[in-house]
């Protein structure tokens, strides 16, 4: 069987070394570089971790994820994941970091809670003041997206894999089973599968009924010179509550100390509206994050990435046959974690044809 995956990120690549291994035939079209700067999946680092909240079917799902994720760094020959463990910090009764112990209390899996002055006493960078709680949880911590790439681009051509960068798709023929690219030139394949991330809309437009297309961005920051190491060892963060709603990577895998949150979003019917930064972004999107962070306005703005993301109503992922083509797209940044168990469950419904049951396991309804 001869597949041609269409787009380079994460899903993309599990999918095609997962289809290599089968003894498939795989041509990996990819708009850019590999990795591609512009791709949600083409970041220093992003979280990995058990916490979903209980009514998502998600965390369950996190098994098979690192299972999966085992898998792939015995085919790497290293492994490609920092597991410091991480934490969500509790503002009000309510929040996030409630909605997240609740998902770990139903299912069963271990953390610990601090108070106010233990948590500040323990993380130089929190103010205690507003501080309800922070919970910890050891199962968990940051993924070093570029090294993967990097790594599963050379295992894929090294395997047979023949990987096109610089490649953009313009058109696909579903029912042919045939991409032609910018240039003219023409893939065929029996199937198709299509992980193109935001730009999956351009290609197939009656999507956009299905998927949002969304630009946010995230900023780098230097932090002051007393609070450096407290961010070295700090674990991810992975809800902050209050105004940011948002994320911290600490530096890790040789990407700095991140900060990104749900509030810094803009619809768009394009993912490649306005992809360089606007000034006083990286402003913007760090002072959310006051509170409960400490000396939050010595934390210069040392870069700020932008990004575009698809999205479902509910957030779960999804998956439409459309002829001889398989479309998967992820659905906002939590895709990430599940990208190796993803790329198992499109190779098995590429080769068995169950493309109901990949729609299910997507989105997290299996017993």
């Amino acid at each position: 069987m001869n597949i041609v995956v269409v787009g380079g990120g994460r899903f993309r690549r599990s999918t095609a070394g997962a289809l290599v291994k089968r003894g498939a035939g795989v041509s990996q079209l990819e708009q850019g570089a590999i990795p591609n700067p512009l791709a949600a999946s083409g970041d220093h680092h992003r979280i990995i971790r058990r916490a979903y909240r209980a009514n998502t079917g998600y965390g369950r799902l996190m098994s098979e994820a690192y299972d999966a994720w085992g898998e792939l760094w015995g085919d790497l020959g290293r492994s490609h994941i920092d597991p410091r463990g991480f934490i969500c910090v509790s503002l009000e009764d309510g929040d996030q970091a409630d909605l997240y112990r609740e998902g770990l209390e139903a299912g069963g899996y271990p953390f610990e809670t601090f108070g106010p002055a233990e948590a500040a006493r323990r993380y130089a960078f929190l103010e205690p003041e507003l501080l309800r709680y922070v919970l910890f949880s050891r199962d968990g911590g940051a993924l070093h997206c570029k090294r993967i790439a990097e790594d599963m681009a050379a295992w894929l051509r090294a395997n047979g894999a023949n990987i096109y960068e610089n490649s953009r798709v313009a058109s696909i023929d579903p029912d042919a089973g045939r991409v032609t690219l910018d240039t003219g030139e023409t893939l065929s394949g029996d199937r198709v599968v299509v992980t193109a991330g935001a730009w999956v809309t351009k290609l197939f437009s009656r999507l956009v009924l299905d998927l949002t297309t969304y630009r946010t961005a995230v900023v780098y920051l230097d932090p002051p010179p007393e609070l450096r190491q407290a961010w070295a060892d700090a674990p991810v963060i992975l809800k902050v509550g209050g105004p940011a709603q948002g994320y911290i990577v600490p530096p890790t895998g040789g990407g700095g100390l991140k900060f990104g949150t749900d509030r810094h979003k803009v619809q768009t019917s394009d993912a490649d509206w306005n992809r360089d930064p606007v000034e006083g972004e990286g402003e913007a999107i760090r002072d959310l994050f006051a509170p409960p962070i400490a000396q939050l306005a010595r934390h210069r703005v040392a870069q700020v990435v932008t990004c575009a993301y698809t999205f479902t109503q509910d957030e779960h992922f999804f998956a439409s046959e459309e002829g001889r083509c398989l479309v998967v797209s992820p659905c906002s940044g939590h895709g990430y974690k599940f990208g190796a168990s993803v790329g198992r469950r499109v190779a098995d419904a590429v080769e068995t044809g169950d493309t109901a049951r990949l729609q299910t396991w997507l989105r997290a309804e299996l017993p």
